[in-house]
């Protein structure tokens, strides 16, 4: 059994402060467990809706995870550094990071258990997975192998000390060299699918920088002070400068590829057993190269400048 108790601050959804206190459980996963009863407030049972006051008490106990069955696959993976505690692994684009409906097999979860043990805190279909990246957006993830690097990753994404930047080409140019995005995310009204800028959403902060303007098109640089889904996605939308070729929150004139032209390419943490800083870089994939150096060549700029 896995308990965890602590005292309310502030005001807010239960199931929201659950997911939020607690960051190995997701607010579906907190949502799930309050309906099942296995979170408490003062020792009452509650909803995920109720808003507990300050200073009372949220006591959980979930259930151990269910040994792992998701299979084992030999598929080959672009590792950037692996020790005992973690694996740093460059994803390409086109690979979902862990089973769902719809993507059974053939992930990265799939690869990495073929390759390593992992983390039991995700349960059965997301173990050792600390953070996501799209399927179709390529880059850097930190994988945790046993539940102590876990626990370690996990709050540092909650404090927002660790490093996650990516670059992507977006729709237009920019008025500014650099800003910052401060725009609270959560499901769209109209698409469940989608996330959107909404009131009542998660806070959302996106750093972002100028590095190269095409005209039509700029290279910029997104650091991430939060995690929220599809944040830089939406948030480059919401500012009116979607990410070239996104499916969702792009026009349909774009650049041809296979999907978002988003990469993680720099990834920072504090070792989770040594205490060492690690920051780690994965160059920009061919195909996404290719396209900076011929909107490069359109815009009168050298072609031989890395990322």
């Amino acid at each position: 059994m896995q308990t965890h108790e602590f005292t309310v601050t502030e005001t807010v959804r239960l199931d929201k402060l659950v997911a939020e206190t607690v960051t190995t459980i997701s607010r579906s996963q907190a949502k799930g467990a309050i309906e099942a009863g296995q979170i408490t407030v003062d020792g009452q049972p509650a909803k995920p809706k109720d808003k507990p006051a300050v200073g009372a008490t949220i006591h959980i106990e979930l259930p151990d995870p269910q040994p792992l069955d998701v299979t084992p696959e030999n598929i080959p993976l672009d590792i950037v550094y692996e020790d005992d505690d973690v694996i740093v692994v460059n994803k390409p684009q086109g690979m979902v990071v862990h089973p769902a409906p719809g993507h059974p097999n053939h992930t990265l979860v799939n690869a990495l258990l073929y390759h390593s043990p992992l983390s039991s805190i995700n349960g059965t279909l997301r173990p050792g997975i600390v953070h996501r990246i799209d399927k179709d957006t390529s880059g850097l993830l930190m994988v945790a192998k046993n539940d102590h690097a876990h626990q370690s990753l996990s709050a540092q994404l909650q404090a927002k000390t660790n490093l996650r930047e990516y670059v992507a080409i977006v729709h237009g140019n920019f008025k500014e060299e650099e800003g910052v995005i401060r725009a609270p995310l959560g499901r769209a009204p109209k698409d469940r699918k989608k996330q959107a800028v909404v009131a009542d959403g998660r806070p959302a902060v996106t750093h972002f920088r100028v590095l190269e303007r095409y005209g039509n098109y700029t290279l910029v640089s997104c650091r991430l002070e939060t995690g929220r889904t599809h944040q830089i996605r939406v948030h480059m939308a919401y500012i009116n400068h979607p990410v070239a070729g996104d499916p969702l929150y792009g026009p349909k004139k774009t650049l041809k590829g296979e999907g978002q032209f988003l990469h993680a390419r720099k990834l920072g943490f504090v070792h989770p057993t040594t205490g060492e800083q690690l920051d780690f870089t994965a160059p920009v994939p061919p195909h996404f190269m290719a396209v900076v150096n011929k909107l490069r060549h359109e815009a009168g700029l050298p072609v031989d400048k890395v990322i």
